[in-house]
């Protein structure tokens, strides 16, 4: 008897469940009533995965509004397959308290959703019961002929010719999983250390230190951090802000009233960074009126011009001087059409004269300087990137009263709709990133600038740092942090460029960040025998994939026709942020023409009889 064609996913978290959720919209188009085995293997439920695993603290939020998360398709991304609707966080949440839906969630999860408005930044694991029912529902929609398999396991090796049926290794089964085609959405995997990091390791084992490697701040040994005692800390994004929180509310502090009450159980968190400065705050009011028209400068026919080259792109000479454009495009739009007193030309000459003045030009400067008096007007984003570019303090005292400066002046700005110009760059830099993804890798450059600038914390968040300063719970370092260790007195020592001469000095180290996900480093046996496997790999370690469709490229540059990979591993990531309702979220594209592909494969073969044992 021939047996059914068989897919398995590796990695159950919200990549995956949203490949299947595209599995169940085209299944019944492209591979119609046949018998298909569906395998799904984490060692964490499924939906959720790791990182947005149910049994989390609390105190770790989301870093978006409810509002602003949805896991369902609509109208506004591109896509071949149909667009199933479906609600956003805070809908959802609406639906479970009139009773319409029962998620599988503890009381205290049921409570925190029966509380939850569209502006509330929820927890993880009110996330969490979220992403359950999406994969749930998803499994609900396939066809009667789709079997599914849940295995709670790690998978350790995908291995197999191109032309016959992959085995994938199992941690916990003496036996593999056979699989006509094999999907990676692994998400972020921990990473062996670096030459650095082992470096530091090392010399923390060798005088008795406490040194934390990037890591899931949840998963990171806490416990080892004393109370009183000052640690550093490199890297002030998202992963610093959990530390943040676990190391102070999680030790039974408390912020009342816009203070911080210590428990007396918190180390001192002396805290810097390449840029010396928080994320900047999440915007904290809604759009209004008229959007910018995007793309505008970075349209597919830019992509596609682009993709004609020949050669490497230079990031920074091809594609950012186009991004800049485009982004001022957004700024000096919204400016333009809601804040017209704050420019000095009519809109419509001002936006003949733009878009024909060259990107980076000192006739697209002059333009600007002429049509917005007010410097402060102007979009200016080395400025942004590098607030601390140049700065220099006489005292770490000094430097913390400016910080703390920074700090509120961008709480300000980011609440009040007199800028909201910065929205509109926030959209452009949205639509900036769905193009830029179907140019594969383009370094990491781009990452992180996205990131800090539309990836930051919730203003609540920056608030609470601010308390926790004034009480000294929390003390600043400066941009260009360096970390050096000291043999002779056994400790850790980091200087900063911001305040020349200072220096902290420690018996403990975090490095606050996610492990880079290159497959240079990776910890994951999956991952590595890939790499090994002769997968091409970009230099900055990323898995070369086929920006179509997803298919995993050997090192001639060949589609395997029977492996795909989505997700920040690979050259097809799509940023660390869930998807806001009605912005054409990439990662949707993404997923739906890895599910046509994988479903077209799947029905191809079966027709042809081709079924390998």
């Amino acid at each position: 008897m021939t047996p059914a064609p068989s897919i398995v996913v590796i990695g159950g978290g919200p990549r995956g469940t949203g490949v299947i959720e595209r599995i169940a919209a085209n299944a019944v188009e492209l591979y119609g009533d046949r018998p298909l085995d569906l395998h799904v293997v984490d060692p964490h439920p499924a939906g959720g995965g790791r990182i947005w695993r149910p049994d989390q603290s609390p105190l770790l939020w989301m870093n978006s509004m409810a509002e602003d998360v949805t896991m369902f398709t609509d109208e506004t991304v591109e896509l071949a397959g149909p667009v199933v609707a479906g609600p956003a966080l805070d809908a959802w949440a609406e639906d479970v308290r009139a009773g319409r839906i029962t998620p599988d969630a503890d009381p205290a999860v049921l409570a925190e959703i029966h509380g939850l408005a569209g502006a509330d930044f929820p927890t993880r694991r009110l996330q969490s019961a979220y992403l359950r029912w999406t994969y749930e529902r998803a499994l609900a929609a396939l066809p009667p002929g789709i079997t599914v398999h849940e295995h709670r396991t790690t998978a350790l090796a995908v291995t197999g010719p191109r032309g016959g049926r992959q085995r994938v290794r199992l941690q916990d089964r003496p036996e593999p999983l056979l699989a006509d085609l094999v999907v990676l959405t692994v998400g972020h995997l921990d990473a062996e250390q670096d030459p650095e990091q082992q470096g530091l390791a090392d010399f923390a084992r060798r005088h008795a230190l406490v040194h934390l490697p990037p890591d899931f701040t949840a998963d990171s040994d806490l416990d080892a951090l004393r109370p009183g005692e000052p640690v550093i800390v490199r890297g002030f994004g998202l992963a610093f802000v959990d530390l943040m929180v676990l190391l102070t509310e999680g030790r039974g502090g408390r912020h009342e009233n816009g203070e911080y009450l210590p428990s007396g159980r918190e180390p001192v968190l002396y805290v810097g960074s390449r840029r010396g400065v928080p994320y900047h705050a999440k915007i904290g009011y809604p759009w209004t009126g008229e959007r910018p028209p995007l793309p505008q400068h970075l349209g597919p026919a830019w992509t596609e011009q682009l993709l004609s080259r020949t050669g490497p792109l230079d990031f920074r000479r091809d594609i950012w001087p186009a991004v800049a454009k485009e982004l001022g495009h957004a700024h000096y739009h919204r400016l333009f059409t809601a804040h017209p007193e704050r420019t000095a030309l009519a809109h419509e000459v001002f936006a003949e004269k733009y878009a024909a003045a060259d990107p980076g030009s000192p006739e697209l400067a002059g333009l600007i300087a002429e049509a917005v008096p007010d410097p402060a007007d102007r979009l200016d984003l080395d400025a942004l990137d590098r607030p601390l570019d140049g700065v220099r303090h006489d005292s770490p005292e000094a430097f913390q009263e400016a910080l703390r400066a920074h700090v509120t002046a961008d709480l300000a700005r980011r609440h009040d709709p007199e800028h909201s110009e910065d929205l509109a760059v926030f959209l452009g830099l949205l639509s900036a990133y769905a193009q830029l993804i179907r140019l594969g890798d383009i370094g990491s450059w781009w990452h992180g600038f996205f990131s800090y600038l539309a990836s930051g914390p919730p203003g609540p968040r920056l608030h609470q740092l601010l308390a926790l300063s004034r009480a000294g719970v929390v003390r600043f370092l400066g941009a260009d942090l360096t970390v050096e260790t000291d043999e002779e007195q056994g400790l850790f020592r980091a200087r900063s460029a911001t305040v020349p001469g200072a220096r902290t000095e420690a018996r403990a180290l975090v490095e606050a960040r996610l492990p880079d996900p290159s497959l240079r480093h990776t910890a994951s046996p999956l991952l590595r025998a890939l790499r090994d496997g002769g997968a091409a790999i970009t230099d900055d370690g990323l898995l070369a994939v086929d920006p179509a469709d997803g298919r995993v490229l050997d090192d001639e540059g060949r589609p395997h026709p029977r492996r795909l990979a989505l997700g920040p591993f690979t050259t097809a990531r799509a940023g660390g942020a869930f998807t806001r309702p009605r912005t054409g979220g990439p990662a949707f594209r993404q997923n739906d023409a890895a599910a046509r592909a994988a479903l077209t494969f799947l029905r191809d073969l079966s027709c042809r009889g081709l079924l390998a044992s």
